[in-house]
């Protein structure tokens, strides 16, 4: 796989005054199921996210199903079986990973699997300290 979507990429994807949209909507629009995925808790995410937005900016959840049916479209979702969501914690315990921080090393281990040669995130820094191998195909859009 030649893409791999944070999280982070996919909610300013379909919110046209955030300050990443136009950078994520071009990485978005490149990508396809062939070349790219993204970790199917990623849609939990991003409908919890865009649905509990403050005042007008928030999106009723039928909104937000509309996003999430063009997220299935263009991406391959990956998700890890037993052992893989296991060991992820478990890694991830090891390099001192605490708090939120135990989800993005689960897209990082998602990503992984699908052998992605980049990492789509605006979370850089938080992907960079999970292990070498995941620091090294970060970028944002």
């Amino acid at each position: 796989m030649k893409w791999f979507f944070d999280t982070s990429v996919l909610i300013p994807t379909f919110l046209e005054d955030h300050e990443h949209h136009e950078a994520s909507l071009s990485a978005f629009l490149e990508a396809d199921r062939q070349s790219s995925g993204c970790a199917a808790h990623s849609l939990a995410e991003v409908y919890a996210t865009l649905t509990r937005l403050p005042g007008r900016h928030r999106l009723s959840g039928e909104q937000v199903l509309l996003f999430l049916e063009n997220i299935r479209e263009r991406l391959t979702l990956v998700t890890l079986d037993p052992e893989e969501y296991s060991a992820a914690v478990q890694e991830a315990a090891a390099a001192g990973i605490v708090g939120g921080a135990i989800y993005d090393a689960l897209l990082a281990q998602c990503a992984l699997k699908t052998r992605a040669e980049t990492i789509y995130t605006w979370n850089v820094k938080h992907f960079q300290r999970i292990n070498p191998e995941i620091a090294r195909r970060v970028k944002t859009p």
